[in-house]
């Protein structure tokens, strides 16, 4: 999809800082190289530039900009082609492939290229300071795990920053209340249930965490991809335990799109497929980027897809690399002859899906995911309920936002049996429950009507379409 959006680089953010009009207010987003990350904030980034007509430069190494792209699910190529990319050279580093048979979920190997967005604090702050003199105000838009690189706004008169947050409010506020010994405000049945922190990361990310801390208070406030439909209750908790620093915060959420044109899927055999199926019918089965399973644990997904005798579209792709453009896919074995025994009732996606639009369809009545943020966002505002099935960092407590609080989806693995094998027959049964029950009729519901109160609120007068209107007056004061 690249050779179809109309690149603009370094090159073109340079000649565009120097073509700033003096009374403007500049955005700059500074993503983290994730791709849950980098989406978000291009998503943010084309949501901005399109309705509010302000200059929006999307800052990162060369090879996480053409990755943010090449993967723009859902966003038209002409809003894209607004945003100005201002590449920085890609520091080297190694990009090994991830280790599928490790007990873990945690995608280790993308440590070496997390490194090396460290080295990224001088080029962005020479990106800043250039883009100061000649715009009225600049307004840096960052993900958290980038504060270090962004601290020099400080320095500049006229520059402010803001923090995005990737995740969900409710995972947000946990963390802080189970990190600082605060205790959380839930119900006492729900509290016995909320998962432990205990195998969310490495050691090494968490202090990758801690290590910014000391550059997030530079910032003038918060941003939320989330509504306060969703999550009203815990932004109240969250601005509470946050009153003392007196930082702005906004729910402005969710940034994509939610109605969707076929922008990006000119002939998709995934929507191509789910035409021809009945509405509702489909479980959409897709673990994000960061997510590698066994071969065994494939196989035991493989049975319980096939023995739950439900329609399904599973996107079958291993964890990314910190370097999606290189090194070769690993070639997953399926058992044999599944396939062919499923022809017609599944479906087996090895590249890229467009995630949002398969949401959308109207064939679409179930999604067993990881729970990353970005997906549980798109699923939560298109009414479609989950089978939850949490791999790492904030996933446990954001597939228990959506099984326990929200009551939306159904739970595939418990996450204090994180380290045992999933088997067929309990795939089988929570797919059957979710698709083919009482039970799963009654999440469906739930999550339809939440679904169809989440796209109001991003309409005119919506709580979180008066948030964003609220952010852009504050910053083009």
């Amino acid at each position: 999809m690249e050779d179809q959006i109309e690149v603009q680089n370094s090159d073109f953010s340079s000649s565009m800082c120097s073509n700033l009009k003096q009374d403007e207010v500049s955005i700059v987003m500074v993503p983290f190289p994730g791709q849950g990350h980098l989406n978000q904030l291009l998503q943010l980034a084309c949501l901005i530039s399109s309705s509010y007509h302000l200059p929006v430069f999307y800052v990162g190494s060369a090879t996480h900009n053409r990755q943010a792209r090449v993967r723009a699910n859902a966003l038209n190529p002409l809003d894209i082609a607004k945003i100005h990319f201002h590449d920085i050279p890609t520091p080297e580093f190694a990009s090994p492939p991830p280790d599928f048979n490790s007990l873990s979920k945690f995608p280790s190997h993308l440590e070496p290229s997390w490194d090396a967005c460290m080295l990224l604090r001088e080029p962005i702050a020479s990106f800043l300071c250039d883009i100061s003199s000649k715009s009225r105000r600049v307004i840096v838009v960052h993900d958290s795990l980038m504060s270090y690189n962004v601290q020099d706004v400080s320095s500049l008169p006229n520059a402010e920053s803001y923090i995005f947050n990737c995740i969900s409010v409710f995972t947000f506020y946990c963390l802080i209340c189970l990190s600082m010994g605060i205790p959380v405000q839930l119900e006492e049945e729900l509290l016995k249930k909320l998962p432990s922190l205990e195998g969310i990361m490495t050691d090494k990310i968490r202090d990758r965490g801690s290590s910014q801390s000391p550059y997030m208070d530079i910032r003038s406030g918060d941003i939320h991809n989330t509504s306060k439909v969703i999550e009203g209750k815990f932004l109240d908790l969250l601005a509470q335990l946050a009153s003392d620093q007196k930082k702005k915060q906004w729910a402005i959420g969710p940034v994509f799109p939610t109605k969707l044109g076929r922008f990006s899927n000119r002939e998709n055999i995934c929507l191509d497929w789910l035409n021809k199926q009945p509405p509702r019918s489909v479980l959409y089965v897709s673990f994000g980027t960061t997510t590698s399973f066994s071969d065994r644990e494939l196989k035991e997904l493989a049975m319980g897809l096939e023995q739950s005798k439900q329609r399904f579209i599973w996107v079958l792709r291993d964890a990314d690399r910190g370097d999606i453009f290189t090194g070769e896919p690993r070639k997953v074995e399926l058992p044999d002859g599944f396939e062919e025994r499923v022809k017609g009732v599944g479906l087996v996606v090895r590249e890229w899906a467009p995630q949002p639009e398969i949401l959308a369809h109207s064939s679409t009545g179930g999604f067993m995911s990881h729970c990353g943020w970005n997906s549980c966002i798109e699923s939560i505002t298109m009414g479609v309920p989950m089978a939850a099935w949490p791999m790492h960092s904030d996933q446990p407590m954001t597939g228990f936002l959506v099984t326990e609080v929200l009551k939306i989806g159904l739970i595939v693995r418990e996450w204090e049996k994180r380290e045992e094998l999933v088997s067929a027959s309990t795939i089988e049964n929570v797919v059957r429950k979710l698709m083919a029950s009482e039970e799963g009729d009654a999440v469906r519901r739930r999550a339809n009507e939440l679904g169809e109160n989440v796209r109001q609120s991003t309409e005119k007068g919506g709580a979180s379409r008066m948030e964003l209107d609220s952010f852009i007056a504050h910053i083009t004061r």
